[in-house]
């Protein structure tokens, strides 16, 4: 019962759940992050684009996406079909509309040039993707610990 009460539970600075803005073009990982998030402890909201020119539709509320939410997060896999995830990092915090969004790269790779990279392009953390359920599943968790419970997230 007491369980319950904590997976319902509200983000605390809005009284709505978080959403959460998943670019992601591997099928495999966007359902293992649905599963991972959808016993989180925070109640949020997980939209999903598969490349970087639907991120930024999605982020500007174009075409199919006019009444799409603002994230409160994005999760950001770098290796993009066409817009590779740098590119949209880079277009996000240089968008004076966007750029106090969280975004959190979630990646396979664990190259010191992507990491520096990333960071040089100010995300706000830098997570290589465990090839293991297991670990990934403990990974996400982790993720929404620190953002949905620990960190403070900008009010829209």
């Amino acid at each position: 019962m007491k369980q319950r009460k904590v997976k319902q539970k509200m983000n605390t600075h809005t009284g709505r759940p978080i959403e959460v803005l998943l670019v992601e073009d591997n099928p495999g990982d966007v359902r293992l992050m649905q599963e991972a998030l959808k016993d989180a402890k925070v109640r949020n909201n997980l939209n999903v684009v598969y490349d970087g020119e639907e991120a930024m539709s999605f982020l500007r509320r174009q075409e199919n996406y006019s009444g799409a939410p603002a994230p409160d997060l994005i999760m950001l896999d770098l290796n993009l079909p066409g817009k590779d995830g740098r590119e949209v990092l880079e277009e996000i915090k240089n968008d004076p509309e966007l750029k106090h969004i969280p975004v959190v790269i979630v990646t396979t790779s664990s190259a010191e040039e992507d990491i520096l990279k990333s960071y040089s392009l100010h995300a706000n953390c830098f997570v290589t993707k465990p090839v293991n359920l297991e670990q990934f599943v403990k990974v996400v968790h982790a993720i929404e610990d620190f953002w949905f419970t620990i960190v403070k997230l900008p009010r829209k």
